[in-house]
């Protein structure tokens, strides 16, 4: 007898609220939801010894995880001498949607 298991769409059926951010008084929007292959290459490559690679890999997941109206006003507000966004606040920002993508926060509940 074989082993078998219909993992069905993949997905859970569950509605997901779509996630959005400010940042310098401007709203951007991301996709609800991310393919698992995604959060996993992040994960792979931001773990890298090689900075260049990790920050490579921080621009592919904005430029993937923005919706398409949001992405170009992004990269102005991060070009833009005048309104600085430091690399912590970047991390900060990759940190929460992933957290929000997995739907496990890396914090603890305060006791």
């Amino acid at each position: 007898m074989t082993r078998f298991k219909d993992f069905g769409t993949g997905a859970e059926a569950t509605e997901v609220e779509p996630l959005a951010f400010k940042l310098h008084g401007e709203d951007f929007y991301c996709r609800p939801q991310l393919q698992g292959k995604l959060l996993l290459n992040l994960v792979a490559n931001t773990n890298s010894d090689d900075p260049v690679e990790a920050a490579k890999t921080i621009n592919k997941f904005f430029d993937y995880v923005l919706v398409n109206d949001s992405k170009e006003p992004f990269n102005a507000l991060l070009e833009d001498p005048d309104r600085l966004v430091s690399v912590d606040t970047l991390s900060d920002i990759v940190g929460w949607l992933i957290e929000e993508y997995t739907a496990r926060p890396n914090q603890q509940p305060e006791a």
